[in-house]
């Protein structure tokens, strides 16, 4: 007890971690960590994912090296309100994905006094900011950046770069469509391609 008052997991308040990173850096690994271990912990847990992420599963969040929880796939993020009363703990799965309104419901469940991590990519396939992300790494608790390594020289990576042939700014994939390059390796890639362009 610090000041007569309790602490630990269980008494700190409401809260939003972001864990993000490129593709395969590791983020829904964390996040079905921490969720794992508020489970067993006896802590009332939800976790959410876009409903147009079907890569895996319908109903889990999966990780590319086949981790998995069961999830509520939903719309949009104003649904997570509707669905978490009586939740201690919230996670949240590819939040790039969702509409501008999240951080405004992370807070409000924060404020509840709830737990919210949120794991999602940071930047697009551009190496823009992406989604709802900048403004929930701004307001978060906690910022967790993961790392995958670079295929191309083993720095750590920077950037998901895109393998296709495809400008949309949303394109679900795996390692046919996207590998995660350093800074370094992405700028050279950028140079070849804008050269042969030409």
């Amino acid at each position: 007890m610090i000041n007569g008052q309790a602490t630990g997991e269980s008494c700190r308040p409401g809260r939003i971690e972001v864990v993000c990173g490129s593709m395969f850096s590791g983020k829904t690994e964390e996040l079905i960590r921490r969720m794992r271990r508020a489970k067993f912990a006896r802590q009332r847990v939800e976790i959410f994912k876009p409903a147009l992420d079907t890569r895996y599963s319908d109903v889990d969040v999966v990780s590319h090296d086949k981790q998995s929880i069961q999830c509520t796939p939903i719309d949009s993020s104003s649904s997570i309100l509707l669905l978490s009363s009586g939740i201690e703990v919230v996670g949240i799965d590819e939040a790039q994905f969702f509409d501008d309104r999240l951080p405004e419901v992370c807070n409000e469940l924060a404020n509840r006094g709830i737990r919210v991590i949120v794991a999602g990519l940071d930047m697009d396939f551009m190496g823009r900011p992406f989604g709802p992300m900048p403004a929930l790494c701004a307001i978060a608790d906690d910022v967790t950046k993961v790392h995958a390594i670079c295929v191309r020289c083993g720095n750590l990576a920077y950037v998901s770069h895109r393998l296709v042939d495809n400008d949309k700014r949303v394109l679900l994939g795996e390692t046919n469509e996207y590998e995660p390059l350093c800074r370094e390796c992405y700028h050279k890639e950028m140079e070849a391609r804008n050269a042969a362009e030409r």
